[in-house]
């Protein structure tokens, strides 16, 4: 459901005379239906960098990101921008760490919109919506309101729920449970049970190893990614 092939990224740093920070080269793994894998390594290893490239946040230089069932995959390092958000709202889901929205769309409506993206209908979308944040635990008083008002950690719920609410056939997670008390986290990973259930596959990063020993079937190390430092920086 998602192959990386032979990936590479280099960032120009125009604020320091064009130098070239290489990050990530090589980079080779997939993701089956059905199983969570992990990218692991240490900070700066190039983990984000990776996830924004199947995403398509980041343009890939070179290799090949393919995302979707056989047969109709959709090259990431290659696709128009239209082809990108149709994948996007149709395929592959992004659980980042930070929620992103129009400021004053009530809460309800955030989480029910990846649904009603694909045509959902509305009534089935809300409810779906209700049922998540029942389970995440944000309190009914707060629904009509917008998220940028919410606590942080609420926030954080609210993207979640956002993310789990369309049954994305491909998901990444980046840090889904970093900040939560124990109730919340344990509902985070049976979330991601119940998508790996239904036959979606993740590709997550997790700092929390305890979390990713309960739900990840992989791990994969970015640090053998990771593209050597020029010449003139190691000297």
């Amino acid at each position: 459901m998602i192959r990386v092939e032979n990936v590479c990224k280099t960032f120009t740093l125009h604020v320091q005379g064009a130098a070239q920070l290489p990050v990530v080269q090589g980079a080779s793994f997939e993701v089956r239906a059905g199983e969570c894998v992990a990218l692991v390594g240490p900070s700066g290893a190039g983990k984000s960098t990776i996830m924004r490239m199947v995403y398509g946040n980041y343009l890939a230089e070179a290799g090949r990101i393919l995302v979707g069932p056989e047969g109709a995959q959709v090259d990431v390092a290659e696709a128009d921008p239209r082809a990108i958000l149709r994948l996007r709202r149709e395929t592959l889901g992004y659980v980042s760490q930070f929620l992103r929205v129009l400021p004053r769309v009530p809460c309800e409506e955030v989480v029910a919109e990846p649904l009603l993206a694909v045509g959902a209908e509305r009534e089935a979308a809300f409810a779906r919506a209700r049922d998540l944040l029942d389970r995440l635990n944000i309190p009914a008083r707060l629904r009509p309101l917008s998220p940028m008002t919410f606590s942080g950690g609420e926030q954080q719920r609210v993207n979640i729920a956002r993310g789990f609410a369309h049954p994305f056939p491909a998901l990444l997670v980046d840090e889904p449970t970093a900040s939560l008390d124990q109730a919340n986290r344990a509902v985070v990973l049976d979330l991601i049970r119940e998508a790996k259930g239904r036959g979606a596959a993740i590709l997550g990063i997790f700092h929390d190893a305890a979390a990713r020993a309960e739900v990840c079937d992989r791990e994969i190390d970015v640090g053998g990614f990771a593209a050597p430092a020029p010449a003139d920086a190691a000297a």
